[in-house]
């Protein structure tokens, strides 16, 4: 996979920390770059928030349409069948952002990594996998689709996860959130898990709780 190509967005200059946010299926980079206002952050906190964009691919539940994406999905049933080998190629070309910044002078520990829905999937694969220790994962509207082949790193045993799924989800339903939040107890992680009144979206309380995330983890 080449480059991604991304949206750069500081809060201040001279960033002590980083936020790495992945769009869904069909988005882009821009689909949460308004969030960063809404965040709550304080105003001297210096941030850079990157927003990738998604390769086009097939996809072939829309007919294989292309489309942004980070990998395809060949089933919507509720095990969602992907191609796990675009999902992994994704999370490498993600953790070469990881790797810029740490280049670019932000410590590992001061940068999170976030998804909406398909880009959550893969903020699971390479937060969990990283070889060198992450701020946090933050998993919205997502699942894990990679639970079942993930080699967890040991740099991040214990990394802080925070999981938020609508109630009302009719794409990416709350059975899917509850099996995640599963599956990384069983690995022998402790994330925190809020449910919302909403569909597949974000909402403003959910907004300000990632502010408080990304305030306790990496400010």
């Amino acid at each position: 996979m080449q480059d991604l190509q991304y949206i750069e967005v500081e809060t201040r200059a001279n960033p002590t920390a980083a936020v790495i946010w992945l769009h869904g299926l069909g988005a882009s980079g821009h689909d949460f770059e308004p969030v960063v206002p809404e965040l709550g952050l304080p105003g001297d906190a210096a941030v850079r928030f990157i927003f990738p964009h998604a390769p086009n691919l097939p996809v072939t539940i829309n007919g294989g349409m292309t489309m942004p994406a980070w990998y395809d999905i060949k089933a919507m049933d509720i095990d969602r069948i992907v191609d796990t080998d675009q999902l992994m190629d994704s999370a490498r070309a993600v953790g070469k952002l990881i790797d810029q910044e740490i280049e670019r002078g932000i410590p590992a520990g001061n940068i999170i990594i976030a998804g909406f829905s398909q880009g959550g999937a893969v903020a699971y694969e390479l937060g969990l996998t990283y070889p060198k220790r992450l701020g946090g994962i933050l998993a919205l509207s997502t699942y894990f689709a990679t639970a079942k082949t993930v080699r967890p790193s040991e740099a991040n045993a214990g990394i802080p996860v925070n999981i938020y799924h609508g109630t009302a989800d009719p794409m990416v339903p709350e059975t899917l959130g509850v099996r995640s939040v599963a599956a990384l107890k069983d690995m022998g992680y402790d994330p925190a898990y809020m449910t919302f009144p909403m569909e597949h979206s974000v909402c403003l309380e959910e907004v300000q709780d990632i502010g408080r995330f990304i305030r306790k983890h990496v400010l």
